[in-house]
């Protein structure tokens, strides 16, 4: 995906970082620890916001340990950003890098009549975005499974490469590479085990500790959807397709 636009963020302060084993708000107490053990040790806040900066939020306590990261070119995440017009965010293959996390670590403080979600299908992940500027925000499944898949355009906190590979990790798998473009790139047809395990591990202590609510984009009780939702007709859906990977028919 490509890097976050320019244009400085109104709210607050992109990142801030804390050791919660010590209930600090700094990294200095962490320095008796190993490199290693001080990025499991910090954990930080991230600042969330779209690209006018209508949409803003935070992304709190995360660290590598804490989510998951993985490069996906799946045609369903192409044809979202196809439909947004932000065909720019997907990589030169249609990946796109993606930060998954649980629900009750995103809250939205401002701008939250811009967000609206769109379904591929009826049965489809949600994809929520900001009609403001059509920024990405997260896709989730339902409730039951807890998770919030956010776009790298959103976590303006982590603007740069280092940032991001620092706050929460570096890539652990590409997923999907029969739909990328051109062709899958090494490594991204296999069965990512190492990362499935890590996911099945993160969503059962999420789901365990309390972390599904509360959730930025669902009722909890109902869960129904906050926000305005929109399912696409089959006609729309297919003309996104011819867009996609991996030999796309359209541009």
């Amino acid at each position: 995906m490509a890097a976050s636009g320019a244009g400085a963020a109104p709210f607050g302060r992109g990142l801030e970082t804390r050791c919660p084993a010590r209930a600090v708000t700094t990294r200095d107490n962490c320095v008796r620890l190993s490199a290693r053990a001080i990025g499991d040790c910090v954990s930080k806040d991230v600042e969330l916001q779209c690209r006018c900066g209508q949409v803003h939020g935070w992304l709190r306590d995360v660290s590598p340990s804490r989510v998951n990261r993985p490069l996906c070119y799946c045609d369903d995440c192409q044809a979202f950003l196809h439909y947004l017009g932000r065909a720019d965010l997907l990589d030169e293959h249609g990946g796109t890098d993606v930060v998954q996390v649980a629900p009750s670590s995103v809250t939205f403080d401002h701008g939250e009549e811009c967000i609206v979600a769109v379904r591929l299908t009826s049965k489809g992940m949600h994809r929520w975005y900001a009609t403001c500027c059509k920024t990405p925000l997260g896709n989730t499944l339902t409730p039951a499974v807890p998770f919030i898949g956010m776009p790298l355009e959103v976590l303006r906190g982590a603007p740069t490469a280092s940032d991001r590979d620092q706050t929460f990790g570096k890539v652990r798998a590409a997923i999907m590479g029969k739909f990328a473009v051109g062709g899958p790139p090494k490594g991204s047809t296999g069965f990512p085990i190492g990362m499935i395990a890590h996911v099945a591990r993160l969503l059962l202590g999420w789901k365990l500790g309390g972390r599904a609510w509360p959730h930025p984009f669902f009722r909890k009780g109902t869960a129904a959807p906050i926000y305005p939702v929109t399912i696409l007709e089959a006609g729309e859906r297919e003309a996104l397709r011819a867009k996609c990977g991996p030999n796309p028919t359209e541009r």
